[in-house]
């Protein structure tokens, strides 16, 4: 579905990206989590194409993401980013109707307004659809945007893909579990879907399967039951966890303890010695 293929990017002489070999299937959902400046929203980037990779290659339903015209990827792969900047006085409703522009072939059908009502209705976004989108708070534009990305695919023949870059960062906790359910119900669509996620028992408890990042580089892939331990939260997060099974659900429980302090002088890196 989508494929990343030993791809790296090195900005100046510092490899953000290095060397990750990752591929997401329709019905999944990959979590790729790690510390701040792990290259985790670069990862994205070169997934979507808005970045050229150092090396390496990104494959889209088998092809090299190359080998695809925009057009043709916006109808199979939607983004959300972790900002989305818009300071036109547009409704929401038409917001999300940009979504389906790549599915114009003159101007928006009844079809595609059909869409936007159930995309808009899928977020709890419908109540906004006349209110002007700069005055919506941080967490309505970003839900706003969730409800264009998924408009942009929805029921869409073929394969699917959605990107997600930290898409419950501003959403309160009830959001943020509505917004990663919906995520659910598009893998369970059969879409593939990419997520960055910060909250490791989001992370843990919505999907099938975990990429964890440091320093660019692949530290650990597989299952949440299999990826999170105390000694990799140690290693890559210099967290002090506990990692037992969830009390109800199916998936691990991190208890966080408090940072791992670190003393003596730091090496010209900048990692403690």
């Amino acid at each position: 579905m989508i494929e990343a293929r030993d791809l790296s990017f090195v900005a100046g002489d510092r490899p953000l990206v290095d060397g990750v070999t990752l591929a997401v299937e329709p019905g999944e959902i990959l979590a790729v989590v790690g510390p701040n400046g792990a290259g985790k929203s670069t990862l994205l980037r070169l997934l979507t194409g808005e970045l050229a990779p150092t090396s390496g290659e990104v494959h889209l339903g088998g092809r090299p993401l190359s080998a695809w015209t925009l057009a043709e990827q916006a109808l199979r792969r939607a983004v959300l980013p972790q900002h989305s900047d818009l300071a036109f006085p547009l409704a929401c409703s038409e917001v999300v109707l940009l979504g389906r522009s790549p599915h114009f072939t003159g101007r928006e059908t009844a079809h595609d307004v059909a869409v936007v009502r159930l995309a808009m209705l899928a977020t709890d976004t419908l109540g906004f659809a006349d209110r002007s989108y700069p005055t919506l708070s941080g967490g309505e534009r970003q839900r706003v945007q969730a409800a264009r990305a998924i408009a942009q695919i929805w029921g869409g023949a073929g394969f699917r893909v959605l990107i997600l870059d930290e898409p419950t960062a501003s959403l309160d906790p009830a959001h943020q579990h509505a917004m990663l359910r919906l995520a659910q119900r598009m893998a369970a669509d059969r879409c593939a879907v990419v997520c960055v996620l910060h909250d490791l028992n989001l992370a843990a408890q919505y999907a099938t399967r975990i990429a964890v990042l440091h320093r660019g580089r692949l530290a650990a892939e597989g299952k949440p039951q299999r990826v999170f331990s105390g000694e990799l939260l140690s290693e890559v997060f210099d967290l002090d966890a506990l990692v037992v099974p969830h009390p109800e659900l199916s998936c691990p429980l991190i208890v966080p303890r408090g940072p791992i302090v670190k003393s003596g002088p730091m090496n010209r890196a900048g990692d403690w010695q």
